[in-house]
């Protein structure tokens, strides 16, 4: 990603075909497939490109990401709009979830509830949100995640339903 911040303020980035992760989600499970996106084995999803995630974490039940704050994360209020926020939370507990799954095994967000704590500015340094599984049954798990800024002050919470279905 290339970003400048003059007058013009711009920013350019990239990304790889989303359908080679797609098609390993039958032959690993979304532990091995995390993990190896953690390590750059395996291309990071379009999302995380264009959110600038800089940091990703993955141990079976929990997935910690990672953003420094940019001015294109913020809203007209001059703070990071909230739904970057309840996207970096949504993918912490979604992909907590995915971290306990089998090959074969996919989810989808069923719904997300968030809290906005305080304000998430530059001055906030890296925000980092954890997510941690809750409860997976059969066809359902319950995930949370917690956003932290770069003091270790707690900015915003998250709880996730996610739905269990098996893959095609």
């Amino acid at each position: 990603m290339t970003q400048t911040q003059d007058e013009t303020r711009t920013r350019t980035f990239g990304w790889s075909d989303p359908a080679q992760n797609a098609a390993l989600l039958g032959n690993r499970s979304g532990l091995e497939l995390l993990q190896a996106m953690s390590r750059g084995e395996v291309p990071a999803p379009p999302i995380m490109h264009l959110m600038d995630i800089e940091k990703f974490e993955v141990v079976e039940g929990s997935v910690t990401v990672g953003v420094r704050p940019q001015e294109f994360h913020y809203n007209p209020l001059g703070t990071v709009h909230g739904g970057v926020i309840s996207t970096l939370l949504d993918t912490a507990a979604a992909c907590s979830v995915h971290s306990t799954l089998p090959a074969g095994v996919g989810y989808t967000s069923l719904d997300l509830n968030v809290k906005f704590l305080r304000a998430v500015t530059l001055a906030s340094g890296m925000i980092t949100a954890t997510g941690s599984v809750l409860q997976r049954g059969r066809r359902t798990a319950l995930a949370e995640a917690r956003m932290t800024d770069s003091t270790g002050r707690l900015v915003a919470h998250a709880t996730s339903s996610c739905m269990l279905f098996d893959l095609p």
